[in-house]
């Protein structure tokens, strides 16, 4: 079987290089623009600053033959199973990232955290649900 994903929007970020980006938003990773196009509108609307969002990705420059690697690439570390690890390389790449809405801008949204490299497809956007919702 196969499934069709169709990007949402893409990551407009300062980060270029995905060996020189943070392994998680909260070890450095820059501000960044969630960007959409205008068939999404309605679906971000309701998105405020200072919401939180898991911001879902496909991670198109991941290797997705990979199966085992170094947990953060240390080879001291031995062999994991990518689905003990949160590797970009992996058989279906997706990237879950936890980020902050910082600011609103029409089809754009600036959040923080985010070490997604710049042109990377958006896939999903979920809130973050506390205890009360």
């Amino acid at each position: 079987m196969t499934y069709e994903l169709r990007p949402i929007g893409i990551v407009e970020s300062s980060l270029t290089d995905r060996a020189a980006a943070p392994k998680q938003g909260v070890e450095g990773a820059p501000e960044a623009w969630l960007s959409f196009g205008p068939a999404t509108a309605d679906g971000i609307r309701d998105l405020a600053p200072g919401d939180d969002i898991f911001v879902l990705t496909w991670l198109h420059l991941a290797d997705r033959e990979v199966l085992a690697v170094h947990p953060r690439d240390d080879p001291s570390t031995p062999l994991t199973g990518v689905f003990s690890t949160r590797s970009a390389d992996r058989p279906n790449p997706i990237g879950l990232h936890r980020v902050r809405v910082q600011q609103i801008d029409g089809l754009r949204v600036r959040v923080s955290d985010l070490e997604a490299v710049d042109g990377t497809p958006i896939v999903d956007v979920k809130p973050v649900l506390d205890a009360t919702r």
